[in-house]
């Protein structure tokens, strides 16, 4: 094991660098990478691939129509451009500790869950029109936590399968409906939590909701519900919980 963690290192090093070079993760988030990738790897070598394949499908889909969906979104996300060291850990963390932990169910369900949010974001954002509130129905602006698309649940439910195939393509457990409920599942969570709980702002200038502190016009927003703490990053990390424990509880039923 502690051999492939060397290994992992290294490598997760390597990719890490080439990423931050490439403007997909800050210094931060490489160095949150490279650490998450070593844990991976020395959980097995399979596992570091799964994390790489992840990591190079996720950064493609950001990459996708950039432009556009940054102009549809930047007065609302919080967060944009390259990965810091939170988002990395509330992506892969809880995948990187399953795998290091010997529960390989659970850590697939976590990264279906990251890999179904990320595309249904990515998708959704690109392709998905005016999204729609989960929990009211009722329209909201693109970048919206909690809003949904048509597009962007097919991106979901597509993410939400990528992983344990790609993960039994890669000889590791082959639990693909297991772990594609999971994945689901959280995904699910995700925007349920981003529709009640995760904070939201409020730009008095520009009469719009957002998620940033300061809004992209320079007026420092205000508090408009949800929960002061509950950001982005821990709803994503909460996510990967639910997929993890769900994936987990259905393998043993």
């Amino acid at each position: 094991m502690l051999l492939r963690a060397a290994v992992g290192l290294l490598a997760a090093t390597v990719i890490a660098l080439i990423a931050h070079r490439a403007g997909s993760l800050s210094r931060s988030g490489a160095i949150a990478a490279a650490l998450v990738g070593s844990a991976c790897t020395a959980a097995g070598y399979a596992w570091g691939a799964l994390l790489v394949i992840y990591f190079i499908a996720s950064v493609a889909l950001s990459r996708l129509g950039r432009a556009r969906k940054e102009a549809r979104t930047a007065s609302i996300v919080a967060k944009g451009g390259a990965r810091d060291a939170f988002q990395v850990i509330a992506n892969g963390g809880v995948f990187a500790a399953c795998a290091l932990l010997a529960a390989p169910i659970a850590a697939l369900g976590a990264l279906a869950a990251a890999t179904a949010d990320t595309w249904a974001t990515e998708i959704g954002t690109l392709y998905g029109g005016m999204p729609r509130s989960l929990l009211t129905g009722k329209a909201v602006s693109a970048g919206t936590s909690g809003g949904v698309s048509v597009a962007g649940s097919l991106a979901m439910l597509a993410g939400a399968a990528f992983t344990p195939a790609v993960a039994a393509a890669l000889s590791l457990p082959h639990v693909i409906v297991v772990a594609t409920i999971g994945g689901i599942a959280g995904a699910m969570a995700d925007s349920m939590l981003g529709a009640t709980l995760q904070e939201r702002r409020w730009c008095a200038t520009c009469q719009r909701a957002s998620e940033r502190r300061v809004h992209d016009c320079g007026t420092p927003t205000t508090f408009a519900g949800g929960l002061a703490w509950m950001d982005n990053d821990l709803v994503n990390l909460i996510a990967t919980i639910v997929g993890a424990a769900v994936a987990a509880l259905l393998a043993s039923i």
